[in-house]
């Protein structure tokens, strides 16, 4: 065999078999809401974050720090003329005490800053948790998982129309139940 053809066949072979993680978190993001919608979900999560599992559920090791990976996903999506995200924080969140979580206070005040332009809402934990799974059975999840190390500090963002309100949609009901009235 031609020893430039043998080469180029090991290099696709290597290539093809690379794992789908090779790409980077940040191209991936990118890539994924393209095709994400309202009701599907962006979860930047701890480094003890449970791997959910589901059909609709992936997870990707990011390696980064977590409030640059929110920063990411946010900017990302400022872009977007499809989705806007409704941001959830944990509940537990204002509870954790620095002194079993050193620098909880520190990092509370960073992802304030971070927000300062966005609604965020809070529930807890796990009752964020049990949606993502429910969800995760008809639409993607995203899971970012992170290095950081503090309890409750998991940014659900569930991804809504950037271009119909909840508002449209209840004047549209509205118009819709009025004319099947008539």
């Amino acid at each position: 065999m031609n020893r430039p053809y043998f080469a180029v066949l090991c290099f696709v072979a290597l290539w093809s078999g690379l794992p789908a993680n090779a790409q980077s978190w940040q191209s991936h993001v990118k890539d994924e809401l393209s095709l994400m919608g309202h009701r599907n979900w962006i979860l930047i999560v701890d480094s003890a974050y449970p791997e959910q599992v589901g059909p609709g559920i992936e997870t990707v090791e990011t390696n980064a720090d977590q409030l640059d990976v929110v920063r990411t996903v946010l900017t990302t999506m400022k872009s977007s003329i499809h989705v806007r995200p409704v941001i959830f924080l944990d509940a537990e969140l204002p509870f954790v005490p620095d002194q079993t979580a050193p620098g909880i206070s520190a990092y509370r005040t960073q992802l304030a800053s971070i927000f300062h332009d966005y609604k965020v809402q809070s529930r807890l934990h796990q009752s964020l948790i049990d949606e993502v799974a429910k969800d995760g059975a008809l639409y993607h999840v995203l899971i970012l998982k992170t290095q950081l190390a503090v309890p409750y500090t998991s940014v659900f963002i569930h991804l809504d129309c950037n271009y119909w309100s909840a508002d449209n949609e209840r004047d549209l009901r509205a118009a819709m139940s009025s004319q099947a009235a008539q």
